[in-house]
């Protein structure tokens, strides 16, 4: 479905009006958009990750196109009512293809006094705010620096204000229960969860039948927050405080199977994939680490498909087990964020010289150090590039949506086996947590991956024995040989070896030969050629993102060609090897702008490699570009007035 640019990201468009008659007797306005921005947000313990996925598994069931944004500090439980507690998610749910969980909020739901405090400042005027006035006590006010009531004086004006008792309307929805005060008191979100349903029309019986399903053991606690879910949306059906609700219709995706996805889950289904398509075992060796821990948790759901995961006790473990599995003739891979890839880089240099099948997958985080652990960012990339020691060249590849990580991962195993080498996946936190709605592929559609393994000796000499380093002619690509195999014992380690023989060699001639062959292998994968989104072919400027950073540039494009003007986008999936045509297509637009979640390192990399004066817009405040943003700086780049 098309709809005119600007106005699909910048604005929401009401349709005609229409009236409800509900079985209460009350008429209410129904106005129709085109997309809504909801943001939940309360204290760590107020259960706004589930909130928001619950509301937006009713979108995706419904058939809206959506993406979300969850937002939570790294501490476990921080001080409750404070502001560094405060937990929160944003849905952007459209009847049209969105590419961003959106700017600013137009629903904003505030738990707590601190919920309120840190996010307000999103809330456009005009925008609804939706408070659980139980929470706005002296004591929960002092905390964050307020002084008198917001939801009782003027400072909230500019916005349609909803004050809702939620804690002691679910508590009295469960009176009846036997539940104690503190237990009924939890159900509070999903009251909120109800009135949000009913004011925006979603569908209740996938969150009851949820429920259900999650308090299977406690099946008491699961009719309790039933009860507490109904009686939201049954205060939204008769207070007269809401006089309006609102209808997104169906979005018109492509036809076929889809179902609500993460990032983190994509990848996991991808590389179960890549084990099933390439005949190998998976072995996942790792150590759990924020925001890549759920790759773990999800491949250890799938040992019928052949998936060994091991929970190693540090980073080194963890990628060396995988190395261990790929030498035995398994896929290995290994997961973390960018602390982790910095402890790894040492054995990731060993995968390098060995020549064997890794797939590394980084899900980076803001740094350095630990940094902002549940923040995203995309600082690894020169990490990736040259953080190891010596020469020591890999592939890399970047995934630019949550469904998008299925894709990269496969992706990235069979260039891993092809070449046999490791492969780096970076991948990012807005990207592991976030979701949107994902095509479910045919099996048939997906590619093969064959291992190629070696059955038989190979030396050039008649000595009938088996040469390890003896290459392919097209890819470079060392033999790989399962142990045990008979006539095809070898050793391998992370010495210099000599060409061809594998033996441990000194001679400096073997190891400039060597190193240059490494490079070569990595330099002449072939990659697909960097595709140019150029509507009018006249645009002076192309906007060049990688990663995570597709969704907002390509909103912010949106934008700016709704408002007349021409502007060209390109997206880089592969940063090693680069597209062969990435030169010409830098140097023929007259200002080139990259925007980064870092100081600049794929402009450093494109500066030095094409010496295109590449312009660098960069933000490290741990949250992804805002479509808005980034129109107003294409639009100073079309002007001539970027810095």
């Amino acid at each position: 479905m098309t709809i005119p640019d600007s106005t699909v990201e910048a604005s929401v468009e009401d349709g005609s009006p229409s009236s409800n008659g509900n079985s209460n007797g009350h008429h209410r306005e129904v106005r129709k958009r085109q997309r809504v921005v909801i943001r939940f947000a309360g204290d760590s313990g107020d259960g706004m990750q589930l909130t928001g996925d619950r509301f937006t598994s009713e979108a995706a069931a419904f058939g809206n196109d959506l993406a979300t944004l969850p937002n939570f500090p790294a501490e476990i439980r921080a001080p409750a009512g404070t502001l560094p507690g405060v937990s929160s998610f944003q849905l952007h749910f459209a009847d049209y293809d969105i590419l961003t969980p959106g700017d600013r909020p137009d629903v904003l739901v505030a738990m707590n006094p601190a919920a309120l405090k840190s996010n307000i400042a999103d809330l456009p005027h005009g925008g609804i705010l939706i408070a659980n006035s139980d929470e706005f006590t002296k004591r929960n006010l002092t905390k964050v620096g307020y002084d008198a009531n917001p939801l009782e004086d003027d400072s909230l004006s500019a916005y349609t204000v909803h004050s809702v008792a939620m804690a002691t309307l679910a508590r009295g929805a469960l009176a009846e229960t036997g539940l104690s005060k503190k237990d009924a008191e939890r159900a509070k979100n999903m009251f909120a969860l109800g009135l949000l349903c009913w004011m925006y029309h979603r569908p209740t019986e996938g969150t009851e039948r949820f429920l259900r399903e999650k308090f299977a053991r406690r099946p008491e606690l699961a009719e309790a927050n039933i009860l507490a879910f109904r009686a939201g949306w049954n205060y939204g059906e008769t207070t007269e405080s809401f006089a309006v609700t609102y209808e997104v219709a169906p979005a018109k995706l492509k036809q076929g199977i889809y179902r609500q996805i993460t990032g983190n889950t994509a990848l996991a289904y991808g590389i179960v994939a890549a084990g099933q398509q390439s005949g190998l075992p998976v072995f996942l060796g790792s150590y759990p680490i924020t925001p890549a821990s759920d790759i773990l948790h999800e491949l250890s759901k799938h040992k019928s498909f052949g998936v060994t995961t091991f929970q190693a006790e540090d980073e080194i473990s963890g990628i060396g087990s995988a190395i261990g599995a790929a030498f035995g003739g398994a896929l290995g891979v290994t997961t973390t964020s960018g602390p982790g890839i910095s402890l790894k880089s040492e054995a990731t240099g060993l995968a390098v010289a060995l020549e064997l099948p890794l797939l590394v997958i980084d899900v980076q985080r803001g740094g350095p150090s630990t940094g902002l652990p549940t923040k995203t960012e995309q600082a690894d990339l020169l990490q990736a590039m040259f953080g190891r020691n010596g020469e020591c060249p890999l592939p890399i590849i970047a995934p630019r949506s949550p469904g998008d990580c299925f894709a990269a991962a496969l992706e990235a195993t069979k260039l891993a086996v092809t070449y046999r080498t490791p492969v780096m996946l970076l991948s990012d936190g807005s990207l592991a947590n976030g979701s949107e709605p994902w095509k479910v592929p045919e099996v048939h559609d997906l590619p093969r991956i064959d291992p190629g393994f070696a059955t038989e000796p190979n030396a050039t000499d008649d000595s009938g024995d088996f040469w390890p380093y003896q290459r392919d002619d097209d890819t470079l690509a060392r033999p790989w040989a399962i142990p045990g195999t008979p006539g095809l014992e070898h050793r391998i380690g992370g010495l210099e070896k000599a060409d061809g023989k594998g033996s441990i060699s000194y001679d400096p001639d073997n190891h400039d030969r060597m190193v240059r062959l490494r490079q070569a292998k990595i330099d002449h994968i072939p990659v697909p050629d960097i595709e140019v989104d150029d509507p009018d072919g006249d645009a002076e400027v192309l906007v060049l993102g990688w990663g995570s950073t597709y969704g907002p540039i390509g909103a912010g494009c949106r934008r700016v060609r709704g408002l007349g003007m021409s502007v060209a986008q390109a997206h880089l999936r592969h940063l090693n090897p680069l597209p062969a045509n990435l030169g010409d297509v830098l140097r023929s637009y007259r200002t080139v702008l990259v925007p980064e979640m870092n100081l600049g390192q794929l402009a450093l990399l494109l500066r030095g490699r094409y010496l295109v004066d590449v312009k660098s817009y960069t933000k490290v405040s741990g949250l992804p570009f805002r479509a808005e943003e980034l129109q107003n700086v294409f639009i100073d780049a079309l002007k001539g007035d970027l810095l």
